[in-house]
């Protein structure tokens, strides 16, 4: 009998039976049960608490949905090609390490989280001798049947559908809300290709504009990203001195990557950092985060305190972007009122810009498909998608520094 779970964002959802139901009991799977979606963005939205886990599952149902639309719209998908989209989607997450986006880069570099997951897919599909071929295939675009790989990454992919559904249900923020059932309704394939049927224009309109409200209002959220920041600050602190031969309290799996300078290189030549990450969860960063507050380095216990007690770094919105020089000047600064030395104040004084686009036209393109078959791009025919708001990049600047009475008067 398949597996029915009761999710809160989508309703009972059926794993099938075979390959579905025994991958959604894979311990690579399950330990984003341990994994929060929104990393730290609880300390501004305390609902936002849901994982990647819950997220996979919803995505996969999505696509369950999806390839049922398109088969009843006369689209031909077999069997091998419906299990190889709906796997990929359920396990297109595996290689988020702990508080999901926030530490990509810092305990391991220059490697994706898609990299990560494409090798772990591979070590599934060795264990169960081939089963996840196809799911690879479609994963990394190699399918000869693009739109089966337009449902895992497109500018209206699944996974995105899932995600904003579900961040602004936990979340509250309502705005987001997409009404992910009408546009799966609306998608058709011609040639190959996944558009939108014309009646859905409006639709795919509120997708955009409900995406572009989610990132402002909650992913790049200034508080959130301070909090993001100030973990990135803790971790590189303990690195540094781990690096230094200092002895830092870490469990073992986090102690292999503060060790270890992980790129791709050390994991083409290492078999063991599987192992290592797949059992690497945001409760080896907590724990570890909670000791170091009383560890003898003051910089790495004011850092550790401050994410325990919600103690952010203060955030000053600046209408352009901070040079160089200044901020080495505001470090100085910080470096004197706090009586550290020059090379730690980078730790209480950061430069952090973010960027947005509401829709891109070097990326791939949402599709319109008329009743006569043509095609055209969504932004030449949306009235929101003005050519004033195609490609156009929205920034915003910030400069985050430690919450101190000291600095509070920081001439900047």
């Amino acid at each position: 009998m398949p597996t029915i779970i009761n999710d809160p964002v989508h309703g009972f959802i059926e794993i099938a039976d075979g390959l579905p139901s025994h991958l959604v009991k894979h311990p690579f799977l399950f330990r984003l049960s341990r994994i929060k979606q929104l990393g730290p963005t609880d300390y501004v939205y305390p609902g936002g608490r849901h994982t990647r886990l819950e997220h996979s599952i919803g995505a996969y149902h999505l696509a369950c949905q999806a390839i049922n639309t398109l088969r009843n719209k006369g689209t031909d998908i077999s069997e091998d090609d419906a299990e190889g989209v709906e796997t990929a989607m359920m396990l297109h997450d595996l290689g988020h390490g702990p508080f999901s986006h926030v530490l990509e880069g810092t305990l391991v570099h220059d490697v994706s989280h898609e990299d990560i997951t494409l090798m772990l897919m591979e070590r599934i599909n060795k264990e169960t001798q081939g089963d996840l071929e196809n799911a690879i295939n479609i994963f990394t675009n190699q399918h000869p049947r693009r739109f089966l790989s337009e449902l895992i990454h497109s500018q209206l992919d699944l996974d995105r559908m899932d995600y904003l559904c579900r961040d602004s249900f936990f979340t509250g923020v309502r705005e987001g809300n997409i009404g992910a059932a009408r546009i799966i309704k609306m998608l058709e394939e011609h040639n190959e290709q996944l558009a939108v049927n014309w009646k859905g224009i409006y639709t795919i309109e509120n997708y955009l504009m409900a995406r572009r409200l989610m990132y402002w209002q909650v992913y790049l959220h200034k508080t959130v990203i301070a909090a993001k920041e100030g973990i990135t600050a803790v971790i590189q602190r303990a690195r540094q001195l781990t690096l230094e031969g200092k002895k830092v309290f870490t469990t073992p799996a986090l102690h292999y990557f503060l060790h270890h300078h992980v790129d791709r290189q050390f994991l083409q030549e290492h078999e063991d950092w599987v192992s290592h990450f797949t059992a690497l969860d945001d409760y080896d960063l907590e724990c570890a985060i909670k000791q170091w507050q009383f560890d003898p380095d003051p910089i790495l216990s004011t850092l550790a305190k401050n994410h325990v007690t919600r103690n952010l770094y203060k955030v000053i919105e600046l209408a352009s972007p901070l040079s160089q020089s200044t901020l080495e000047d505001i470090r100085k600064q910080v470096a004197q009122f706090l009586n550290i030395p020059l090379q730690d104040a980078s730790y209480f004084a950061i430069f952090k810009e973010v960027h947005q686009v509401l829709y891109s036209s070097n990326d791939d393109h949402i599709q319109v498909i008329f009743k006569d078959g043509t095609m055209k791009d969504i932004s030449h025919i949306s009235e929101l998608l003005g050519s004033e708001m195609v490609d156009k990049i929205c920034s915003r600047y910030f400069l985050l520094l430690q919450r101190d009475e000291r600095i509070t008067n920081l001439h900047i």
